[in-house]
């Protein structure tokens, strides 16, 4: 799955910057490159030493994670599998074995909607914005026979195996998510009650809320520029995905980078899904399936997931959502840039 790091969907958190009123004390942030992006950390209620020591901590679970799951590493798990593919099983690290569980059921879940083995058609697709001309049917159907969740099989302790050569796992669409929900025990581990984790602005855990307020304010995006609304957080995982925030041009039309796995084809209109979950692996595989469904569809997978609420919102700024979205996030539209002036 493609990382949505660049997609940019969340603006900033307004207790940073733009929080209205006195700054609390004992407030400690700090951003650090991690996983291909930008994790931005706020923590509050350490005094500095013990703060300085979670951020350590908490950015160490980061970079392991990115030491196995990245396929921009050569060393890493991900990247050994995807090379003996086809080769019978390989032993990998238990957080591997985990991860992969969780997005085989996550893909099960989806519909095939969201699918972790999609890596030999996203290399299509890059091939073919090199020669400037889309994949042939041919060419997609022989990629599509790559992919699927019942080529990948796990066993606890003894390893993952991927049943053909040429299948290639990318994990880019929940290694974020799966990284902040493994951040959690480490907070409780230092006393922390009160923290945002922001992850490339496009996976978030809000723990707790800021003091004096009911939780942690952030901005959303619209697909096509300017911001589509507020929203306040408060012990809640977040993700945003848009189909549109990286895009290439092939035989003169416009690509975005969010794949259909079933299809194999990119996804030609704007969207941004919004996601809010109890763990920010499942916001991240929900909000990805979200783009890729029909609205009525994907909205109705969300609602059926405990804990779990959504928000579509179509380039021309329809909003749909889940029933209970503007109560689990106190949603405030904002106008559109003609309705402000």
């Amino acid at each position: 799955m493609i990382s949505r790091a660049a997609c940019a969907a969340l603006l900033s958190v307004l207790s940073q910057g733009c929080v209205t009123g006195p700054i609390p004390e004992r407030v400690i942030s700090d951003g650090r490159y991690a996983m291909g992006t930008v994790l931005e950390l706020t923590l509050e209620g350490l005094e500095p030493r013990p703060a300085a020591r979670a951020l350590d901590d908490l950015y160490e679970v980061a970079r392991r994670l990115d030491r196995l799951l990245s396929i921009y590493q050569p060393e890493s798990d991900i990247s050994r599998l995807n090379r003996t593919a086809g080769q019978g099983r390989q032993r990998v690290d238990s957080e591997v074995e985990e991860i992969l569980k969780l997005s085989i059921a996550y893909s099960e879940l989806t519909r095939g909607a969201f699918d972790v083995t999609i890596g030999p058609v996203v290399e299509l697709w890059r091939e073919a914005a090199d020669r400037d001309a889309p994949p042939t049917a041919l060419e997609l159907a022989a990629a599509r026979e790559l992919v699927g969740p019942n080529r990948i099989s796990v066993v606890s302790g003894d390893g993952v195996s991927l049943a053909k050569e040429g299948m290639r796992l990318d994990l880019g669409g929940v290694a974020k998510g799966y990284a902040l929900d493994r951040m959690l025990p480490l907070l409780e581990r230092h006393g922390i009650e009160t923290a945002l984790l922001n992850f490339g602005q496009s996976s978030t855990w809000a723990v707790g809320a800021p003091a004096g307020s009911t939780g942690w304010r952030l901005l959303v995006r619209a697909p096509e520029g300017g911001f589509a609304g507020l929203i306040t957080l408060r012990d809640q995982a977040l993700s945003v995905s848009g189909s549109q925030g990286q895009w290439v041009e092939i035989g003169g039309r416009r690509y975005g980078h969010i794949i259909d796995p079933r299809s194999g084809e990119q996804l030609m209109r704007a969207r941004q899904a919004v996601v809010v979950s109890q763990r920010a692996s499942l916001a991240e595989a929900l909000s990805l399936a979200l783009l890729v469904l029909d609205a009525q569809t994907g909205l109705a997978l969300v609602a059926a997931q405990p804990g779990c609420e959504g928000l579509l919102i179509e380039g021309a700024g329809e909003f749909r959502s889940t029933p209970g979205w503007d109560v689990a996030v106190r949603f405030e539209p904002l106008p559109k840039p003609d309705e402000a002036q």
